[in-house]
């Protein structure tokens, strides 16, 4: 494994920079009235090291080590309620106990001069019926369908919907008070408000499902009912992505058209940025054009985007192989990202697997110290470095 880590690190070292001007990628930028220090994130990994929901203080710790030199730190996704998860260990934002461990988190990002988002989380349909923590919860989606187009119980009804809603206030209510920067609205991946946006999981025929308008309302009526519940400058991200954990191809907009239907109900709920997930953050969104989704969403929203996939890593999300004759490949090199960012695709830069491996990644490709930087591998996900 040692002589592994050794062939990696020299071929970061020898690829990384690849002659590109990095200035503006680590220059201070102001996004959503927040003075970062430069424009990269460290994307939100559920970790799951929070025993009973309660992140500790090894918890507090690995987060404050990535703040040191990012712009902004993004916690793993945090169960709004009772109903939001199904997955042991993974921290709630609720609770006397879990709001005050997370006061502990924030305060020590802010020692080390960093922001902190925390990012409001719920599975939906992919919580198993019975699953724990809470394993009297009730499963809530909108058609009792999972990604994988099976039937796994009812649809929410109206009623469960508007306390959804109230929930993801209170979360992020409870988020600003515990000392959070700004909230990040979980909408990707196949989770539950992923789970409204996509046709295959979103069957309904009320007001909630059937064209653009419907499918986005749900999130649009969170986005709004946290704006309100925050006040007006407290940042408000959301998180989208066409692409579900089963299935790589699916889309939730076929054009750039339909792209736009999806983000203006959410701009005119209040939402400062987005963070547009995709698997490689330098591929085109739609035939005939050039420009990423994120780039897309910037021109379409016109409100600071996050650009993620695959950034200082050799290999896809969630692949290990790709075909490199297509140009989906993935590179090492950061000079498209940096040619990307200078261009205004994107504002900022969202890391995952870079900086779950390495908190000091940024740092020492700034002062080009990158014959020290760990590189990622599977080993890394164990572990709280």
């Amino acid at each position: 494994m040692t002589e592994l880590n050794d062939a990696l690190a020299a071929n970061l070292s020898l690829t990384l920079l690849d002659g590109a001007d990095m200035t503006t990628l680590f220059s201070p930028v102001t996004i959503a009235g927040l003075r970062l220090r430069n424009r990269f994130v460290m994307s939100p990994m559920t970790r799951a090291f929070s025993p009973d929901g309660v992140p500790g203080e090894n918890v507090a710790a690995y987060y404050a080590r990535r703040a040191e030199s990012l712009g902004i730190v993004m916690t793993e996704g945090s169960y709004v309620n009772e109903s939001a998860g199904g997955f042991d260990n993974v921290p709630r934002l609720f609770g006397d106990d879990a709001l005050a461990a997370w006061r502990r988190v924030t305060d020590g990002v802010h020692a080390v001069g960093g922001f902190i988002f925390s990012q409001l989380w719920h599975i939906g349909a992919q919580r198993d019926a019975g699953a724990g923590p809470y394993p009297d919860s009730p499963m809530i989606s909108p058609s009792g369908v999972n990604c994988d187009g099976q039937v796994v119980g009812e649809p929410a009804t109206s009623a469960q919907l508007e306390e959804t809603v109230e929930d993801f206030a209170r979360a992020a209510v409870f988020a600003k008070a515990a000392g959070f920067d700004g909230v990040d609205l979980h909408g990707a991946h196949g989770y539950l408000l992923d789970q409204f946006h996509w046709p295959v999981t979103n069957r309904r025929t009320d007001a909630y499902g059937g064209d653009m308008a419907g499918r986005v309302r749900l999130s649009a009526e969170i986005a709004a009912a946290v704006r309100a519940a925050v006040g007006p400058e407290f940042p408000v991200d959301f998180r989208f992505s066409q692409w579900k954990g089963n299935d790589f191809d699916a889309r939730i907009a076929e054009s750039p058209r339909e792209l736009e239907a999806f983000l203006t109900p959410l701009v005119e709920a209040g939402v400062s940025m987005f963070h547009a997930s995709t698997r490689r953050y330098w591929m085109p969104a739609f035939d005939g054009s050039g420009r990423t989704l994120a780039g897309w969403t910037r021109h379409l929203s016109g409100r600071p985007v996050i650009g993620i996939g695959s950034v200082g890593v050799g290999a896809p999300f969630m692949s290990i192989t790709d075909d490199a004759s297509s140009g989906r490949a993935p590179s090492l090199s950061l000079a498209p990202l940096a040619d990307l960012v200078n261009r205004g695709e994107f504002d900022l830069v969202a890391m995952g697997r870079a900086s779950l491996a390495d908190p000091h990644w940024a740092v020492k490709v700034s002062s080009g110290r990158l014959s020290e930087i760990r590189p990622y591998n599977k080993s890394a996900d164990a572990f709280l470095y």
